[in-house]
């Protein structure tokens, strides 16, 4: 699959988090205004959230109204949760890579 520059950014920027935290996943989405919002998922014992979820949730506590784009980077497969929530938003597909940017 061959993204455009501006999907190959955000999948630059989920693995950039992911790397960054030592996170299993790294996400990040593109809001209607073209703003970009990138996250990991949270591990801790009192609140177990995907990265998918902390980037939309950024996204819209920050005022947005639907995404334009969602990238997702794992070792594993998304959620149906997942694709779901950001569906819901607006985003036709969640691009998925592997942790090296391969994506699937």
């Amino acid at each position: 699959m061959t993204l455009d520059a501006e999907d190959s950014k955000l999948v630059t920027l989920a693995r950039a988090a992911r790397a960054r935290n030592g996170s299993a996943e790294g996400a990040a989405v593109r809001d209607e205004t073209g703003r970009t919002y990138s996250a990991t998922n949270v591990a801790l014992p009192a609140l177990t959230l995907p990265a998918v979820q902390v980037a939309v949730a950024m996204a819209v506590s920050s005022g947005a109204q639907s995404l334009e784009a969602a990238a997702l980077v794992t070792a594993g497969e998304p959620s149906e949760d997942d694709r779901h929530l950001v569906a819901s938003l607006g985003v036709k597909e969640l691009i998925v890579a592997g942790p090296d940017g391969t994506v699937r």
